[in-house]
């Protein structure tokens, strides 16, 4: 049931809800909430040192000019995140040496890391290529298209080139590139809603989710900026504030109500108190974390004019929301 391996529907209009059963749906969401779990737990050093934007930017048109899904474009962005941090941590590990032979291995250093440049290109197409090869069983980006694509960059690369790369990300990740991303996570709450009863239809809120997930991937140092700044309650955060906050910024689960908190605003705010609660009864997130994320996520879309921002403390974003709901009924 991760989103990888789900069959998807060319069109996300057409994307079909409550069509599953619901012990299914119970079995795919504890597992989901266990990998979510884990993952928290493993954060630490450089993640999502990767996923800046104009990165994700690239990974992004990249799909859509191969007439990729979304759900592509967030694979290849964590593959490509994670292997790159396995790169980063590679490098360290080579180049650290006593300070006496600082200078003598100073060479080393500028050399691996010039290398990891140089072919930094070549890693993001395999690592879309390879994301590609996830989804589609039938419709797989052909080497032909990659190498007409790395050409018409001014990037010349053989076919085995081309192979070596996809399988030295392999290799980095120890063959583990199905890696769960925030829409499956999304889907599977969108999911869990219909059948709660939401007020706002599921495929209503799916196409808003998509929007506002690209959003938060091509601002997300903005975003998440934003929310340690709230939690912190200081515009300052220290060094050891900010290291502490990296499991906050892989946790898709929390990512994932965010998204759909703020959509359901957008959508009908008379129903969105409704849907944080049912959002917090599924997960066991605290409604003032949901609101707090949505509220993040609704100032960096909407912009300044965001309903509750003149509220003196930002990081009340449940008073603040719900005082915006008031005032536009």
């Amino acid at each position: 049931m991760e989103g990888p391996l789900r069959p998807r529907l060319a069109n996300s209009s057409d994307f079909q809800f409550g069509a599953v059963a619901t012990e299914t749906i119970e079995n795919a969401l504890l597992h989901l909430a266990q990998q979510n779990e884990q993952a928290v737990k493993e954060a630490a050093g450089r993640m999502g040192s990767f996923r800046e934007t104009r990165i994700v930017e690239f990974v992004f048109l990249l799909s859509e000019q191969w007439c990729l899904e979304k759900s592509v474009s967030y694979q290849a962005v964590e593959i490509l995140e994670r292997f790159m941090v396995k790169q980063a941590e590679n490098i360290c590990r080579q180049a650290t040496v006593p300070l006496r032979s600082h200078k003598t291995e100073l060479p080393k250093w500028r050399a691996l890391k010039e290398q990891l440049f140089n072919k930094f290109t070549l890693r993001l197409v395999s690592c879309v290529q390879l994301a590609s090869k996830l989804s589609f069983h039938y419709k797989i980006i052909s080497n032909i298209t990659v190498l007409n694509f790395l050409q018409a960059l001014g990037y010349i690369c053989t076919k085995e080139e081309l192979l070596e790369s996809e399988l030295d990300v392999l290799k980095s990740l120890n063959f583990q590139i199905n890696l769960p991303t925030p829409l499956a996570y999304v889907e599977m709450l969108l999911e869990v809603l219909g059948y709660n009863g939401c007020l706002v239809p599921a495929t209503q809120l799916h196409a808003t989710c998509l929007t506002l997930l690209d959003l938060v991937y091509l601002l997300h140092e903005p975003i998440y900026g934003s929310l340690l700044r709230a939690s912190v309650e200081n515009s300052t955060p220290s060094q050891l504030q900010g290291e502490k906050f990296i499991s906050v910024k892989e946790d898709f689960m929390l990512l994932a109500v965010g998204i759909i908190a703020a959509s359901a605003f957008i959508q009908n705010h008379e129903c969105w108190s409704q849907v944080v609660g049912h959002l917090q009864s599924i997960t066991g997130i605290a409604s003032e974390s949901i609101a707090e994320f949505s509220y993040a996520i609704l100032t960096h879309s909407v912009g300044t004019n965001t309903p509750g921002q003149q509220q003196p403390a930002p990081h009340k974003a449940a008073r603040a929301l719900r005082t915006a709901e008031s005032s536009n009924t």
